[in-house]
């Protein structure tokens, strides 16, 4: 564990630096103290070859304050980092910790961060998977950001009746980390992004989302495909470069996901093959092995379009996944 009290003069060469995940610490905390006024990092590649991208210090002191602003984060807060910081999700937590000069602990990014926790922190940010693999230490941290992938309907139900306030982000590498965020802990939770104060958005001709945020001069054009509740509200449907188009139905894969994971425990993926007469077939993908009992339920289930339900179920060993978690869908 490396401690960090950023209330203090941070002396980077007492960093231990053998393991990889140190020297990524070590290595963020040089080049932001460093004269350029940009900061290089990659994109999580979910959809595509990582790319390294330029982000403003500026725009990330921005974003930091927002969210700082939203969790009522105040100086020489604990707070704990468990991401890789070579990918935005810890980069932010580092840079949280400087301009709210938090008390940060940093451990080895590993799917079962709170494993050996004994401490109360005030802040925290996981994956999906660490936070399903910490679900009995939760009530160790008291404000708990959600990002990387997707959180299952599943894990949103255990969630409710946790004492910390939970919160699943909305965001990119893009957009410097989250811009919106679901309360998805307590009673009153809604299936509704929330913006972060002063960002704008309105959707495109694709009904995609564009964001517009007070540190980016220009404006995000995404792939993602959602329906605006109000002005600061909106509800995400999924990804325009994952629609199927089958036989002229358009299917959405991760809507389909919503309502399969009521029945499948294993990780698994909706997608499509080609078909001689639909064009595209839609299959599902398990992670597993061949189940005729599973395989009854999902051709009995319940689907909200008739036109959902898989031609084909189809096994495989594992999912290949990125740093942050989530599946990597191109097969």
């Amino acid at each position: 564990m490396i401690h960090l009290d950023f209330s203090k003069q941070i002396e980077i060469d007492k960093i231990p630096s053998k393991e990889s995940w140190q020297k990524d610490i070590i290595d963020f905390l040089k080049d932001w103290y460093a004269q350029s006024a940009t900061i290089t990092t990659k994109t999580s590649g979910s959809t595509g070859i990582p790319k390294n991208i330029e982000l403003s210090k500026k725009a990330m002191i921005q974003s930091a304050k927002m969210t700082g602003t939203f969790l009522h984060l105040q100086v020489k807060d604990r707070a704990l980092l468990c991401m890789p910081s070579s990918y935005i999700a810890g980069k932010m937590m580092l840079v949280r910790a400087i301009v709210w000069k938090l008390d940060l602990y940093c451990i080895k990014p590993v799917s079962h961060p709170l494993e050996n926790i004994t401490m109360e922190f005030t802040f925290s940010a996981m994956t999906p998977m660490q936070v399903e693999n910490s679900l009995d230490k939760l009530s160790f941290i008291k404000k708990l950001i959600i990002g990387g992938a997707q959180l299952s309907s599943q894990l949103q139900s255990k969630l409710k009746t946790r004492p910390t306030d939970i919160y699943e982000s909305f965001g990119m590498t893009e957009t410097i980390s989250h811009i919106a965020l679901k309360k998805v802990s307590g009673n009153n939770t809604k299936p509704f992004f929330k913006l972060m104060p002063n960002t704008k958005m309105r959707i495109d001709k694709r009904g995609c989302l564009c964001i517009l945020t007070p540190f980016l001069k220009e404006e995000i054009i995404t792939n993602d495909l959602v329906s605006i509740i109000s002005d600061n509200e909106f509800e995400w449907i999924g990804r325009i470069d994952h629609v199927i188009n089958s036989g002229g139905i358009k299917i959405f894969p991760e809507q389909v996901e919503k309502q399969l994971k009521s029945v499948i425990n294993s990780d698994f993926i909706i997608s499509s093959l080609e078909d001689p007469l639909l064009g595209n077939k839609v299959v599902l993908i398990i992670a597993g092995k061949k189940d005729l009992e599973l395989e009854r339920q999902i051709l009995d289930f319940n689907y909200a379009n008739r036109y959902e339900k898989p031609k084909e179920i189809i096994y495989i060993n594992s999912f290949a996944r990125t740093p942050t978690g989530k599946i990597i869908r191109k097969m």
